[in-house]
């Protein structure tokens, strides 16, 4: 017989999650009595491994086979803390940790909790929201493309559905300054066409003045890219978007500039003035150099991105606290709130600074964070980074959830590994961040879905360019794609939707997933489950607001509940091959369901349904 506490589960650890300061914790362990225990403490300690607290648990009662130890501590500070047990007994001591969802002796993991801030909030209008991620030179274009100050060279595609550019240069040079002319004028013009898909918020890659077509590199933070229009029309289509109820947010990047850029200016594109030209430049103390000009420290070894120095005073007036600063300068021009690029490249005082100025500015402000791993506990540059236990971010990137969704609709997890990753990051995450994180299956920095879900192929960009999906995959990715979406937007979070990934493109990764969106060429049957999915969130506030808990999680098989005041809904998907009984109720999305009768519902293989309780 083991050991019995999971800290997921309300009988063990209550409350749930997270906690703020001063917050009372109760823990219960059920102990076999046949260890004959004496004594029981959980030992916690600071996220630097430094002791925090010591807990005593005193017997309760019995139950069963069990003996029922419990305790309660709080925490007086906001922190990241792990804990395990110490357990004495008549003939000797042992701790106890973490072995999946169950304990182990002597060796494993120790529990996690975090304690944050009591006033940490994040916006309600971007909790349970529907992310469009947009890449805007390949969305959709109106009218010509305006090249009066576009930086140089660059060449235009004649055509919008021709291949992208992947060919080096004959030094070997990735220039990724191919372009097709997508602009805020073609944007604004699929205004109507984004809000049918159910979205509420737009997510664009950067908009400011570059060298790229990723933009990636920014030239001026101030201005918008020429091929892209004028402020005035990035005005004009947030208050399109804003007329449909959908926020706009933007990239931020600041962890770099571009070398050809007003604030470096190595090619003296912007009159000579930038830290490369001139140690006199307002811009050089931004920028570290080794042995100047030609030496500085630069973007994962990448020249045309030099990065600059976050907490130089110079630079955090001009991207924060200035009065017409990078942050304010775009909320006043209709952004609601940002992404942060790399944001683990963000020093968190930076980032604590960015969000206390655009709450001051924009009070429902939103950001987020690009972290590709469990955020709360994200180690990077030899610091334990405070995204939650600080307030600092709103949201997260949730790359676990989607690598969780691929592997269990691909066959390489049958139920669990799914169900841990979900809980973990429940657990892990504060709910007012849990409620918004996220949830992507696919993004500018990763394979189209459609692709991932069927060929995995790390060969040569000249490979890649010419691999495509055969009909028989088209239509197993299709299916695979049908059901990992269902989960997507079933699950607590704010599902994003990668432009034109609801009309069937595909591609792998970086340039072969930034094509173009496939205007009069959609696959209209995903076309329509993504819109019917869209619909399905809008209509029930379980979905976008609710709790959840698993009753299913095996044999190909996830069963959930979503809970939220009154309303309960429960989740169904049958992966695997065996029909799957499933009890009545009232049907609001249903797909292969076998049969329907009054005594129950059977879901034959690839189905699923969301049943409503009565």
């Amino acid at each position: 017989m083991r050991i019995l506490f999971d800290s997921k589960q309300l009988q063990f650890k209550d409350p749930f999650g997270t906690l703020i300061p001063d917050q009372t914790c109760t823990l219960h362990i059920h102990i076999p009595s046949t260890v004959q225990t004496t004594k029981v403490e959980c030992v916690i300690n600071h996220e630097h491994g430094a002791l925090a607290q010591t807990v005593a648990l005193t017997f309760k009662k019995k139950q069963g086979p069990y003996d029922i130890f419990s305790g309660n501590f709080c925490f007086e500070e906001c922190g990241l803390f792990f804990y395990y047990f110490r357990i004495t007994t008549k003939t000797g001591c042992f701790k106890l940790f973490k072995y999946g969802d169950e304990t182990n002796m002597e060796a494993g993991d120790c529990w996690q909790v975090s304690c944050v801030p009591a006033d940490f909030t994040t916006p309600d209008w971007a909790k349970g929201a529907l992310i469009y991620q947009i890449f805007p030179d390949r969305f959709h274009k109106v009218g010509k493309c305006d090249l009066t100050g576009k930086l140089e060279p660059y060449t235009v595609h004649r055509s919008w559905h021709e291949e992208v550019d992947w060919r080096p240069t004959k030094e070997g040079l990735v220039l990724n300054n191919d372009f097709y002319g997508g602009n805020f004028k073609g944007i604004t013009e699929k205004m109507d066409y984004i809000a049918s898909l159910g979205v509420t918020i737009i997510y664009l890659n950067p908009i400011s003045k570059s060298f790229s077509s990723h933009r990636y590199d920014t030239g001026d933070y101030k201005t918008p890219d020429p091929m892209l229009g004028t402020e005035a029309e990035f005005t004009a289509m947030c208050e399109a978007a804003h007329k449909r109820g959908i926020k706009v947010v933007l990239d931020g990047v600041y962890s770099h500039t571009g070398a050809d850029s007003l604030y470096f200016d190595r090619n003296k594109t912007f009159g000579g003035k930038g830290a490369y030209n001139s140690k006199s430049s307002p811009y050089y103390n931004w920028y570290t150099f080794h042995n100047w000009p030609n030496t500085y420290n630069s973007w994962w070894g990448f020249d045309t991105l030099p990065t600059v120095n976050k907490m130089n005073p110079d630079f955090i007036e001009y991207i924060i606290t200035g009065e017409d600063s990078v942050v304010a300068h775009w909320l006043k021009a209709g952004a609601d709130g940002f992404r942060l690029d790399v944001v683990d490249e963000l020093p968190d005082a930076f980032i604590d600074l960015l969000k206390k100025r655009i709450r001051e500015i924009r009070p429902d402000a939103l950001l987020i964070g690009e972290v590709w791993e469990d955020a709360s506990n994200k180690h990077s540059y030899g610091v334990r980074r405070r995204y939650f236990v600080d307030g600092i971010l709103d949201s997260a990137m949730n790359y676990p959830f989607r690598n969780a969704i691929i592997n269990f609709i691909r066959g390489w997890d049958n139920g669990p590994g799914l169900k841990n990753t979900v809980m973990s990051i429940a657990e892990n995450y504060p709910p007012q961040v849990f409620l918004c994180n996220m949830n992507l299956l696919g993004t500018h920095d990763t394979p189209r879905i459609l692709t991932a879900l069927v060929d995995i192929f790390e060969g040569s960009r000249e490979e890649q360019s010419k691999r495509f999906l055969s009909r028989s995959q088209y239509v197993q990715a299709q299916e695979r794609l049908v059901m990992a979406s269902f989960l997507q937007y079933t699950l607590p979070g704010s599902p994003s939707l990668y432009y034109a990934d609801e009309a069937g493109m595909e591609g792998h990764k970086d340039p072969f997933n930034r094509r173009t969106y496939p205007w009069g060429r959609e696959d209209q049957e995903l076309l329509s489950h993504f819109k019917r999915l869209g619909q399905l969130r809008k209509e029930n506030e379980a979905l976008r607001l609710g709790d959840i808990q698993f009753f299913k999680a095996d044999d190909r098989k996830i069963g959930f509940t979503r809970t939220y005041g009154e309303q309960k809904l429960r989740i169904y998907l049958n992966r695997g091959g065996d029909l799957w009984e499933i009890a009545p109720g009232k049907i609001l999305l249903g797909h292969n369901i076998h049969t329907l009768s009054r005594e129950g519902i059977t879901l034959d293989a690839k189905g699923f349904c969301v049943v409503e309780e009565k």
